[in-house]
C-alpha cells in the first residue's frame, strides 16, 4: 500500500534525520528549510526539495516542523499562510508553553489542526527504539496519523492543551539535566581527592537503578505517593536532619575548592522547606515550597 506523503520543514540534525526516516519507511517526503543547500543528501535519497515554504505546505496533508523555536515557524510560514488551510501542523520545535497555545490559534485562524510534540531522542535515537514524542492537541488528529507519526518514536498523547506536551518534554529535560549535573557535581567532589570517575560511577549507578526501583529504597515511587495523597511523614528521618545533612555537603564542597552554587542552591531550598514550618516532615515536603515560593 502506498505511504502517504510528508513534509518536513527544518533540517537541522533532528529534521534531517525525521525526513530521512519518512524516506526510509517509503513516504513521498517534501523538504524545506531556509538554507537550501541542507535538503541537498536528502534530495539525493529521494526527497523533493520545495522552492517555496507554500509549495512545502501543499506537497502534503502531515507537515511536520523542526526549527529551533516557534519564532523560525511563523518567519518561516507567515507569508505562507494561505497554504496552510485543510494542513495537519506537527511542530516538534521547542518553545514556552503559551507560545505553542498562541501557535494554535494562529494554525486554527487558518484553518490548520496543530499538533504540538516534545521529542524524547536526541537525533541518532529517532525512529529507534525506546525513541518517544509527547503529543497535545486533538487525539482525534493525532490518531489519524499515528502510524506514521510512530516511525519517529512512540506517539505519546499527553492531553488536549497545546502547552501540556511542552511541559512534559521541559519537565523531562529539567529531571534528566539536573540528575546528570548532580552526578558531575558528585565526581568532582571525589575528584579533588583523587577518586576517578570510574571509580564512583557504579556507585552512582546503583542509587539511580534503586530510585526509581519498587523497592525499599524505591524514593521516586514513595514520594510520588506522599505528593499525590498531599502527606509527608518525616517518621524518624524528618527534613530537618536531611537539610543538616545539606549544610554538612555544602561544607566539604568548599573544602574541596570546588563550586558551590548547586549544593548551596539545595541546602537553601532545604532550609526554606524547614523556615515554612516542614521540619518534622519528611523529604517530599519540600515541594510544597516549590510551588509556592
Amino acid at each position: 500500500m502506498a505511504k502517504s506523503p510528508v513534509t518536513v520543514i527544518g533540517l537541522g540534525p533532528m529534521g534531517a534525520t525525521m525526513a530521512s526516516t519518512f524516506l526510509g519507511n517509503g513516504h513521498p517526503t517534501t523538504v524545506w528549510n531556509r538554507t537550501a543547500a541542507k535538503a541537498e543528501p536528502l534530495v539525493a535519497k529521494g526527497a523533493t526539495l520545495a522552492a517555496t515554504p507554500a509549495d512545502a505546505l501543499a506537497a502534503s496533508e502531515l507537515i511536520v516542523i523542526s526549527q529551533t523555536d516557534y519564532t523560525a515557524m511563523h518567519d518561516s510560514l507567515d507569508d505562507a499562510a494561505h497554504a496552510l488551510k485543510g494542513r495537519v501542523v506537527v511542530n516538534l520545535s521547542s518553545g514556552s508553553p503559551d507560545e505553542l497555545r498562541r501557535a494554535g490559534e494562529w494554525a486554527s485562524r487558518h484553518g490548520a489542526d496543530l499538533l504540538t510534540g516534545g521529542v524524547m531522542a536526541p537525533p541518532q535515537g529517532i525512529g529507534k527504539p525506546g525513541a518517544y514524542v509527547f503529543y497535545s492537541g486533538q487525539e482525534a488528529t493525532l490518531d489519524r496519523h499515528r502510524e506514521t507519526l510512530g516511525e519517529l518514536g512512540e506517539a505519546t498523547f499527553v492531553g488536549p492543551d497545546l502547552g501540556l506536551s511542552m511541559l512534559y518534554y521541559q519537565a523531562q529535560l529539567y529531571l534528566f539535566w539536573s540528575t546528570l549535573t548532580a552526578y558531575m557535581q558528585s565526581v568532582a567532589l571525589l575528584g579533588a581527592a583523587g577518586v576517578s570517575a570510574e571509580q564512583f560511577r557504579p556507585f552512582a549507578a546503583v542509587t539511580v537503578r534503586d530510585l526509581a526501583s519498587d523497592g525499599p529504597m524505591g524514593f521516586l515511587k514513595i514520594l510520588t505517593e506522599t505528593i499525590d495523597a498531599g502527606v509527608h511523614p518525616g517518621d524518624d528521618h524528618t527534613l530537618r536532619m536531611q537539610a543538616v545533612g545539606a549544610d554538612h555537603v555544602v561544607e566539604a564542597v568548599r573544602e574541596a575548592g570546588i563550586d558551590t552554587a548547586g549544593p548551596l542552591a539545595l541546602r537553601d531550598l532545604f532550609w526554606r522547606a524547614v523556615d515554612a514550618g516542614h521540619g518534622s516532615d519528611g523529604l517530599s515536603s519540600v515541594i510544597e515550597v516549590i510551588r509556592r515560593p
